[in-house]
């Protein structure tokens, strides 16, 4: 039974993840900075900008899920997201060469695209790991180090480094309750091309993400297969974005942020859609 990390487990993200590699047989070890409510999910409380905390989080284990982080833009000042994303992350890859872990799989972000789409639009559509990185704040940029930082302990230790660029997370609640919100303005979601992904399909990724066949470090976008739109994916560029060429073909609903390289490599399928909520 391989032993796996779980940083940032009490999140949005990571509670799905523990539950999901739970359930298909790994030794699960949560670890954040605020305890699980639930007594069957005891958590190690570790302050990972620490790295000697950091290290002991991590010792014993074979592989790690790094999710832990400040998780969103004005959750606390600019400069102390990047400085707590940066440190845990660094300390998190630090921690995981140091002890010889198997495997990195971690949280980056949608962001690094362009996400917001204000400043500029997109390049093109649907959008893949080739667009051009633009983090448009300090979490995206935050996100942007992190993987510059993954490269170089790749190459160092050999690791294999996974980032999963994830898309705006939504539990099976939020369907009902903010999808339809969504629908009479397409500008109001146009700011990630109308993407989302199921917390448990994160779950899903990040499994397939510990024994896919990857080396050095490679990053994979992840998102639902379709919009949170009821409108065509064709009919929403053209009304928001008529000037965004379309690459390949895009039919019906499909997402405009592409997971092929997801399903090829890492034998990623979303399972999960809000048609089958609302």
């Amino acid at each position: 039974m391989k032993r796996i990390v779980v940083t940032g487990g009490s999140g949005k993200a990571g509670r799905a993840v523990v539950a999901d590699l739970g359930e298909h047989g790994f030794d699960v070890t949560s670890v954040d900075v605020a305890a699980s409510l639930h007594p069957d999910d005891p958590t190690l409380v570790a302050d990972l900008t620490d790295l000697g905390q950091t290290i002991e989080s991590l010792r014993g284990a074979d592989s790690v899920v790094h999710l832990a982080a400040i998780p969103a833009p004005n959750v606390l000042p600019e400069g102390e997201t990047f400085r707590v994303n940066m440190m845990s992350t660094y300390n998190v890859f630090s921690a995981a060469t140091q002890l010889g872990l198997d495997r990195v799989v971690w949280a980056s972000s949608e962001t690094l695209i362009g996400i917001p789409f204000e400043r500029q639009t997109p390049t093109y559509a649907p959008i893949d790991e080739d667009s051009p990185r633009l983090p448009e704040f300090h979490y995206a940029l935050s996100k942007l180090a992190g993987e510059v930082i993954a490269e170089q302990f790749s190459r160092w230790s050999g690791i294999p480094f996974v980032a999963l660029r994830i898309s705006n997370i939504m539990e099976e609640w939020e369907y009902k309750a903010r999808f339809p919100g969504f629908w009479d303005d397409p500008t109001i979601r146009a700011w990630n091309l109308w993407g989302y992904v199921d917390a448990r399909d994160v779950a899903q990724a990040v499994r397939l993400s510990l024994s896919a066949d990857v080396s050095g470090a490679e990053p994979f976008l992840v998102a639902a297969a379709e919009t949170c739109m009821a409108r065509e994916s064709r009919d929403l560029m053209a009304e928001v974005y008529p000037d965004v060429p379309i690459r390949g073909t895009v039919q019906g609903h499909q997402t405009l942020l592409s997971i092929e390289k997801a399903r090829t490599v890492l034998g990623y399928e979303p399972q999960y859609r809000w048609r089958d909520y609302v």
